[in-house]
């Protein structure tokens, strides 16, 4: 499924994570965060690696994306933010 950068900006505002945080979850660069973030729509087709793995550390992190690029993009919370992370 693709995600748009409004989702993944979202889905962190919504877990209050910052850049730094995600990119570290992630494991990607902090400029590769902001790269993406920086866009509009679905991120270009050489950032999709990175895209995915922003996607898998935000829904570890519980957070479920909605719908489609086209058709009512969103995202909600699975579970209370960072419970995951904490069940360590």
């Amino acid at each position: 499924m693709s995600i748009t950068s409004e989702q993944i900006r979202a889905a962190k505002a919504m877990i209050r994570w910052s850049g730094e945080e995600l990119a570290n979850a992630a494991g990607v660069s902090l400029s590769s965060i902001r790269r993406v973030e920086a866009s509009v729509g679905v991120p270009q087709a050489q950032n999709m690696r990175t895209v995915l793995a922003i996607k898998e550390a935000l829904e570890t992190a519980g957070v479920e994306f909605t719908g489609t690029p086209d058709d009512w993009p969103g995202v909600r919370l699975r579970t209370s933010p960072n419970a995951s992370l904490k069940k360590g």
